[in-house]
């Protein structure tokens, strides 16, 4: 069975937006993915853009969008990082919430300890 994950954080342009794209890779078709913000930011953040291009994964074109109802009940498992109180609560839903920095402004260095913790963490979630 295809389960659907929805990854969500506060800009949709950091956390969730390589969550999303590295669960994909590790899940190889096996199962589904998005992402949305509570507060979309205007674009993909530069060094997450860059981190994720050291991987061959291309998120330039990708564009930060807002979390839905229609994207919530979309999802099966729903995993949020950093939006408290704006986080989405579905009834029936599977919910995971990950503690991760939020990679704006960060340096390189400190993006790809994050984009290596974020890999790691889909990796496990991809085999449950």
């Amino acid at each position: 069975m295809k389960v659907k994950v929805l990854f969500v954080c506060k800009q949709n342009a950091g956390r969730s937006q390589m969550s999303e794209a590295l669960f994909l890779r590790a899940a190889g078709g096996r199962h589904e993915a998005q992402s949305a913000g509570t507060e979309p930011a205007g674009q993909v953040h530069p060094e997450v853009i860059e981190a994720m291009r050291e991987l061959g994964i291309d998120l330039a074109g990708r564009q930060p969008r807002r979390l839905t109802d229609e994207l919530g009940r979309w999802a099966d498992v729903v995993v949020t990082m950093g939006c408290g109180d704006a986080c989405p609560v579905i009834p029936g839903r599977h919910y995971l919430d990950w503690e991760l920095p939020d990679p704006a402004g960060q340096p390189l260095e400190r993006v790809r300890e994050i984009r290596d913790e974020i890999s790691h963490r889909v990796e496990e979630l991809a085999r449950s």
